[in-house]
């Protein structure tokens, strides 16, 4: 494995600009009428069946029929563009057993779904249960309606599928790592190195459950000419609440502030009109994601809705030794015994639990 600091432009399909995508639809992939109705038929049975979660595997419901799809999305995560969009699953139809069933059996097939939460949940949710903001330190970013900064989650694999959209906003917001590692490269080479170094990142704020206050990882890795990236400014910030981490130096905030800056640039991230039924699959190491702000529909059950999961998916992409792995680890639920009151069959899964993040 050969580790190098990079300093020249980064190439290859994972460097793109939304703008360029926006003006194409190579980004999406048409779910076939064979593909469609095999994950309807599969899916109903998933939820006949009604198998735990956590043991389920993808070989207990083959899925020939989407062979093609599968590989698709594997591949444009492994080695292109780092996402695809998935559009034509009629969840309005289905009732969301069914669809959060198709969902989770797509992933199933993608990787190894993880922990999301202190519960255990392996399908979470991303819906505003609270009329909290961002700036209130108990808010759960994916339980408010404000705008969220670019980040990586804490897993290989991210995968959204949208149940019901916003009234308005809550456009599905994506930016290349690369393209804005390159960016800065281009403004900045002297702030560039520091991105492969060690950074401190909150973990006990983010976990209570954590085994430190903080772990370490780069923001940025090259590997055996792979390039990845791992983002989040405000965790880093975060990290200076505790003593004992280092202070931040004046070059380390001016290329966090930088690299937040370059993600917004207009012209960079792309922003997709999520409709219901829409699948987004995203590898966390390719491409950073966030959400405009957006506002909801008074009734309840009308409620913006999108359904989470969490993957890991090992294909042997050489990282850096504890690249974001910290979260990844401490999140598998083998690791860390889950508090009562997951959710672990298909038909309550699909239920957001009101009481978790208020």
């Amino acid at each position: 494995m050969t580790t190098t600091v990079d300093l020249s432009p980064i190439s290859g399909p994972s460097a793109w600009r939304g703008d360029e995508l926006a003006a194409s639809t190579d980004w999406i992939y048409e779910v076939s009428d064979a593909e469609r109705t095999e994950l309807e038929t599969v899916g109903r049975r998933f939820v006949a069946d009604d198998p735990d979660l956590r043991t389920v595997t993808g070989d207990d419901y083959p899925l020939d029929a989407c062979t093609g799809l599968i590989e698709e999305c594997a591949r444009q995560m492994d080695s292109g563009r780092g996402f695809v969009l998935v559009r034509g699953l009629r969840t309005e139809e289905y009732g969301d057993t069914l669809a959060g069933a198709i969902f989770y059996l797509m992933g199933l097939h993608l990787g190894t779904p993880m922990s999301q939460n202190q519960l255990g949940d392996v399908l979470d949710h991303v819906i505003a249960t609270s009329d909290k903001t961002l700036d209130d330190p108990t808010a759960l970013p994916s339980r408010v309606r404000d705008r969220l900064p670019f980040h990586s989650d804490s897993s290989d694999v991210v995968a959204l599928m949208c149940l019901r959209g916003a009234r308005a906003g809550g456009a599905s917001s994506l930016v290349s790592g690369t393209t804005i590692y390159n960016e800065i490269l281009r403004r900045r080479p002297d702030l560039a190195p520091l991105l492969f170094e060690p950074w401190h990142w909150d973990w006990k704020k983010q976990d209570p459950d954590a085994p430190s206050n903080t772990y370490t990882s780069p923001i940025c890795s090259y590997v055996d000419g792979i390039f990845s990236t791992y983002a989040g400014s405000s965790m880093i910030f975060c990290a200076q609440d505790y003593p004992e981490v280092p202070r931040l130096t004046e070059a380390q905030i001016e290329v966090l502030h930088l690299f937040d800056e370059i993600a917004q640039q207009p012209g960079l991230p792309l922003d997709m009109d999520f409709q219901p039924g829409d699948v987004q699959w995203l590898l966390n190491y390719a491409a950073l994601h966030s959400r405009t702000g957006y506002v909801d529909f008074p009734e309840p059950e009308r409620r913006r809705h999108l359904l989470r999961l969490w993957l890991r998916r090992d294909v042997g992409r050489p990282l850096v030794d504890g690249f974001g792995k910290n979260v990844v680890k401490a999140r598998g639920a083998e690791e860390q015994p889950p508090k009562p009151g997951g959710r672990f069959r298909i038909a309550d899964a699909v239920v957001p639990n009101y009481d978790w993040g208020l």
